[in-house]
């Protein structure tokens, strides 16, 4: 960007992926202003640039958001959360002339469209596991009745906040858990029976502009709900990055994939621009697709984008005039942890907890050693209050996954909820903490 006018920036996202990014739009000189639709509270208290949210709308609210980007002349819109890149925002942003970072609906079925997904990947030759996709649930009994007994995932094909997917040890277990899929209503109504792979997940972060890419980050996602990877799966419960399991093997790997995906895309004449988010598994040598996000990950997002040293704002603009390749994006080398912290009772039930005061917050808002980012808090009369599942984050770095831990979890042992009710893991990082034990031995 070369125009000297201060922009306003929206951020359609209320959790803590959108507050990393309001963060990182904030550090920005070119940035006088940032809107976050829904938003959180704890945005407008930590931001370095005045936060305006909008708490009554949703993502997917299309038309009072583009009422707010005309009433607001706003800059830039970017898209970050799937169910508005899935109802097509993007598309009615592009229509109006609002620059957008982000997918256009038809390049989002990446995301919200399982079973488009995996035919994609099968059709340009992707690493994938075997899938079987059904419409109904007696096909998938009758196919379960017909092969052997073996493991399975269970995923419903559309969106379904990251809980759609349901581990089965053997075919009773899958035939119990297609009967669930129909609670994911129209999102679970097709579904996909897909091999259980055995390995160690990763996630990485590409930038892609409809025909070039540069990757710009990779990260490691905790997803069960209690340390040692028990318990049910949650939208995550911390982040490290980068994650040792990635070396230059995965690297040229997930190169490759980016390619062939951004080029299939092309072909599909579904041009992606936006973030491409990889979720892959590291199988022996060999790197495969669990799935493809259409949009930063959370937390992910909140230990990824701290390492990028280019202006955010920078980087939209040149995927939105599709030049890209004209500038280098430089990340840092720091260790990040992000934990999540969350309500007790998360992801189940955690109603109890709602309108209960949190206590130690206010002693880390300007704290050196972690970043707080917000999500389900409320900011009422000078206190913080517990208002969903995921509360809020806290981030640190240090040169290794052991220092970047020890400052997060210094910090976390200072707050509490009334009542005994704050939940977090405590072993965020655990399999590089084993990695770099074992080296030093």
């Amino acid at each position: 960007m070369t125009d000297t006018k201060k922009l306003t920036v929206l951020v359609v996202d209320g959790g803590g992926r959108g507050s990393a990014l309001v963060d990182k739009y904030s550090q920005s000189p070119l940035v006088e202003k940032i809107i976050a639709v829904p938003g959180n509270d704890l945005m407008v208290l930590t931001s370095k640039k005045p936060v305006e949210i909008y708490p009554e709308l949703k993502t997917t609210s299309v038309s009072e958001i583009i009422e707010i980007c005309q009433k607001e002349k706003v800059d830039l819109v970017d898209v970050a959360q799937d169910n508005a890149v899935a109802v097509g925002l993007v598309n009615e942003l592009n229509k109006n002339n609002i620059p957008t970072f982000g997918p256009t609906q038809q390049a989002g079925q990446l995301e919200w469209d399982k079973s488009w997904s995996r035919q994609f990947m099968q059709k340009y030759q992707l690493p994938i596991p075997e899938f079987h996709v059904f419409d109904n649930p007696e096909s998938g009994y009758q196919f379960l009745d017909s092969i052997s007994d073996r493991p399975w995932f269970i995923k419903a094909s559309g969106l379904a906040e990251g809980k759609g997917v349901i581990p089965a040890n053997n075919n009773s277990e899958a035939k119990d858990a297609i009967a669930e899929m129909s609670r994911f209503g129209q999102s679970g109504q097709t579904y996909l029976l897909e091999e259980w792979l055995v390995g160690e997940e990763f996630s990485a972060f590409a930038v892609v502009d409809g025909s070039d890419f540069q990757i710009v980050g990779f990260a490691q996602d905790h997803k069960r709900v209690n340390n040692g990877d028990q318990g049910p799966n949650t939208g995550g419960m911390g982040c490290v990055s980068n994650p040792l399991i990635v070396d230059q093997n995965v690297i040229t790997q997930v190169k490759d994939i980016f390619q062939k995906t951004v080029s299939g895309m092309v072909t599909e004449n579904r041009s992606y621009q936006g973030i491409l988010y990889l979720g892959g598994m590291v199988v022996g040598q060999k790197v495969y697709i669990i799935e493809f996000n259409c949009r930063w990950g959370d937390p992910e997002t909140q230990v990824v984008l701290p390492a990028i040293k280019n202006d955010l704002v920078d980087i939209c603009f040149s995927v939105i005039n599709h030049t890209l390749s004209s500038q280098e994006i430089i990340t840092d080398s720091q260790t990040r942890i992000v934990v999540t912290v969350a309500s007790r009772g998360y992801p189940i039930n955690y109603d109890a907890v709602k309108g209960k005061q949190i206590f130690g917050l206010e002693k880390i808002l300007n704290s050196p050693k972690v970043k707080l980012l917000g999500a389900g808090t409320q900011y009422q009369n000078n206190k913080f209050i517990a208002h969903g599942g995921r509360l809020f984050y806290l981030v640190a770095s240090g040169e290794n996954i052991i220092a970047a831990r020890k400052n997060v979890y210094d910090e976390l042992s200072n707050i509490s909820i009334e009542g005994n009710n704050l939940h977090y893991r405590t072993d965020i990082g655990w399999r590089d903490v084993a990695r770099l034990n074992n080296e030093n031995k």
